[in-house]
């Protein structure tokens, strides 16, 4: 698929425009690298620009740095001047919240405080049984349902649902109000004109809950984040929920699935898992060094004028981790350009002091999901050709729309 870019055109990369599938990204990012170095002038939207670091050695500098590169959007250029309109469908990721995403220094250790001790409280082994449960009832759900002439989505039926099963249990929630929270997050991060307004749905929801919880406290991530000792605000605790749940949430669906598909699609690679070369562990790093579920993570911007990865830098401009661009970075790789297995060094969940806090529950919930799905269905295959995959595209993430499945009958013939 060609990419919406031409190398010495004059013209910015559009992030934002539609055709940049899984295949296409790491072609676009050797473009820009080629022609701009580790910082490349993209848009994010018609006329929004913003500078995407795809340097490894530069993303570490930009995660570490925050006395030039600050987290607070409330600093960016084109916000300020009025050329995002509170509607836009960037607003739900880049709009300030007061939640540690956004924050700098001493008020950033402080939310992080409380959202960390919050997880160290998840009980592992409580936590592993019940997505053990939520995925053997879904594969159970969709197991009668292969056909000749209908095969099973996993995207919808698997890696979305798992993941979102896991965070309203954690949450405390009741079956209604969790099916409502289901749809506002979906709406929230499909990047549409309705973004917005999914967005208020969403917050509505975990208002009513703090509320609940802190007149009925429970064993829960909500309650634990109320009486933690940072004495969060309402108002931080529901921006935090939003930041460590509903972006994690979408983090995990991608990497649940991109890691089904690639097991799908290439025979070396399912081999090497089924005969012991390579463990479920493995394999997930191999995915997040290749094919990181988030690609592009807002942001970063410039607190003063200043010479970055060899561009010039204003006061006030974006810059976008470009995860998966750095992540393929020669100069962060072998010889051979593939990541060594066992090898972690990998920027899939960020880096320095704001690297994702959630990632080893996201790893968890994601190593169970594959070697469920693994161990009870080893001969899925794909139902239709590669080539023919959809897929859901913003600046910041690409991931499978759907992955159809089918699966040999007993008696031998492909349903």
């Amino acid at each position: 698929m060609t990419c919406p870019y031409a190398p010495g055109s004059g013209a910015r990369a559009a992030l934002h425009e539609a055709g940049l599938d899984g295949g296409s990204l790491p072609e676009l990012y050797e473009k820009l690298r080629a022609e701009y170095g580790p910082v490349a002038p993209v848009t994010i939207a018609p006329g929004i620009p913003a500078w995407l670091v795809i340097g490894h050695r530069e993303l570490l500098e930009l995660t570490g740095d925050e006395h030039h590169f600050s987290h607070d959007p409330r600093r960016w250029t084109p916000l300020r001047e009025g050329r995002v309109p509170p509607d836009s469908p960037l607003m739900p990721m880049v709009g300030w919240r007061p939640a540690l995403l956004y924050a700098d220094g001493r008020e950033h250790r402080r939310q992080r405080a409380a959202v960390a001790a919050a997880l160290g409280g998840v009980d592992g082994h409580g936590l592993r049984r019940t997505v053990q449960e939520a995925a053997d009832r879904l594969i159970d759900g969709f197991m009668d349902s292969f056909t000749a002439q209908r095969p099973v989505d996993l995207v919808p039926h698997y890696a979305r649902k798992l993941p979102l099963e896991v965070i309203i249990a954690l949450l405390g929630l009741e079956e209604r109000t969790a099916q409502l929270l289901v749809q506002a997050i979906a709406g929230t991060v499909a990047h549409n004109a309705d973004s917005s307004n999914a967005s208020r749905r969403m917050a509505e929801i975990l208002t009513e809950l703090i509320a609940h919880k802190r007149a009925h406290p429970g064993d829960d991530f909500t309650s634990a984040l109320i009486h933690h000792e940072a004495q969060l605000t309402d108002e931080e605790i529901l921006h935090n929920l939003v930041v460590v749940f509903v972006a994690g949430n979408q983090t995990t669906v991608n990497w649940i699935s991109t890691t089904l598909r690639i097991l799908l699609t290439d025979e070396s690679f399912r081999s090497s898992l089924a005969g012991g070369a390579l463990t479920v562990d493995d394999a997930l790093d191999l995915v997040l060094w290749r094919y990181p579920p988030t690609q592009n993570f807002p942001a970063r911007y410039a607190t003063c004028d200043l010479e970055f990865g060899g561009q010039q830098v204003q006061t006030g401009d974006m810059l976008i981790l470009g995860l998966a661009g750095a992540n393929a970075d020669p100069e962060a790789l072998p010889p051979t350009g593939r990541p060594v297995t066992g090898n972690r060094s990998h920027l899939a969940f960020g880096a320095g002091p704001h690297a994702c806090p959630a990632q080893d529950m996201a790893r968890l919930i994601t190593r169970t999901a594959v070697r469920t799905l693994h161990h009870r269905l080893p001969e899925l295959r794909l139902a239709v050709p590669e080539s023919e995959l959809s897929w859901v595209t913003s600046p910041w993430s690409t991931g499978l729309a759907a992955l159809p499945v089918r699966t040999p009958s007993p008696q031998g013939d492909v349903r």
